[in-house]
């Protein structure tokens, strides 16, 4: 199966989409399980509850009984209500960090209330198109509220003038309710997408070849063959070395093997493979936090050689990780974050 693709279909009941290059799973988006708590980018109305001694922070009481986590306190006093967006997972009952920096983001824009100044992708590169996709920011944020800023993402290139102008105008409109909705009790403002809306709005650069949607799309499309690979800890790697990826409660343990060849040279091949897939390994099984690689023995001077891979790696992936470096053991350790819930068990039942 060539090309870039987009398989929507269900798994248990929730939206489900699968991102194919060429046959091979690069993402996979899922649903939350209802009760879950509110996921990354829902924007809510929430109260604040207490500070978090020694830590700075505050905790925030948020709709249905949910918990959210401030990292700043300062400025903030229990029972003063906050419009807050979730940016990320908080599991085994831990609060969901939450930012007071809202953001709302579409196909092609994303306004920004508290960040004024316009701005256009770097990756777009022709003068003219940024010229032209300012001009449809200027006028169309013109209405907007002193102090709101807009970012035309790399969608927006070559995207028929209406539909841009469209796109700015709907989370202009869309901020400037939420942002006169703040007063009140803790209440869901904005959810976060679904699994097929996210699909639409973030996998849209490079443009997929096609597009499938509909019940058992999976199936016809060898997703789930796809999705088997995921069940299991061991991932084999390109020149036949493998890596063995295993969440625990305080971390996530990745082992990198050779296989048969024990020489120095195959230890730098098997992790430079594994510097190069463990991005799309850990975004596809849902898997962040604190990362510990055990890598195959190669040698000191080559260290770098696999730090720069995977620092490349870890920048086309998105999502924010932190490379914390070597321990005295000779692991590698870095730090991602949790932005997506892992993948559900009953995917394998």
């Amino acid at each position: 199966m060539k090309g870039r693709i987009v398989v929507l279909d269900e798994i248990a009941g929730r939206s489900a989409a699968a991102l194919l290059v060429d046959g091979r799973l690069e993402d996979l988006l899922i649903d939350p399980a209802e009760g879950a708590g509110p996921a990354p980018g829902a924007i809510l109305r929430g109260v604040c509850d207490r500070p978090m001694k020694g830590q700075g922070g505050m905790i925030l009481t948020l709709p249905d009984g949910h918990k959210g986590f401030l990292r700043q306190s300062k400025g903030y006093s229990p029972g003063q209500t906050l419009l807050v967006q979730v940016t990320g997972i908080g599991l085994d009952g831990k609060a969901a960090p939450v930012n007071t920096r809202l953001l709302f983001k579409s196909r092609y824009a994303i306004v920004t209330p508290q960040a004024p100044g316009f701005n256009v992708a770097r990756s777009i590169k022709d003068e003219e198109e940024r010229e032209r996709l300012l001009e449809i920011a200027h006028e169309e944020m013109d209405e907007a509220p002193e102090g709101f800023g807009l970012i035309l993402r790399s969608a927006s290139g070559d995207v028929a003038s209406d539909e841009v102008a469209a796109d700015i105008a709907a989370m202009r409109d869309l901020a400037v309710a939420v942002l006169a909705d703040a007063e009140g009790a803790p209440e869901l403002l904005v959810d976060a997408p679904d699994a097929h809306l996210e699909a639409w709005r973030d996998w849209s650069m490079p443009a997929p070849d096609e597009i499938i949607d509909g019940e058992g799309s999976f199936d016809d499309h060898g997703v789930w063959e796809l999705l088997d690979a995921l069940g299991r800890p061991t991932s084999g790697l390109a020149g036949g070395g493998s890596m063995v990826i295993e969440p625990t409660s305080a971390l996530v343990a990745v082992d990198i093997n050779t296989g048969g060849d024990h020489s120095l040279a195959a230890g730098l091949k098997a992790n430079m493979a594994a510097a190069r897939d463990l991005p799309r390994q850990l975004r596809l099984r849902g898997l962040a936090g604190q990362i510990t690689l055990d890598v195959a023995p190669m040698p000191k001077k080559d260290r770098r050689q696999f730090e720069d891979a995977l620092r490349r790696a870890f920048r086309a992936d998105g999502t924010d990780t932190v490379l914390a470096g070597w321990t005295p053991l000779g692991m590698f350790e870095l730090q991602r974050k949790r932005d997506r819930h892992p993948l559900p068990v009953e995917l394998f039942s």
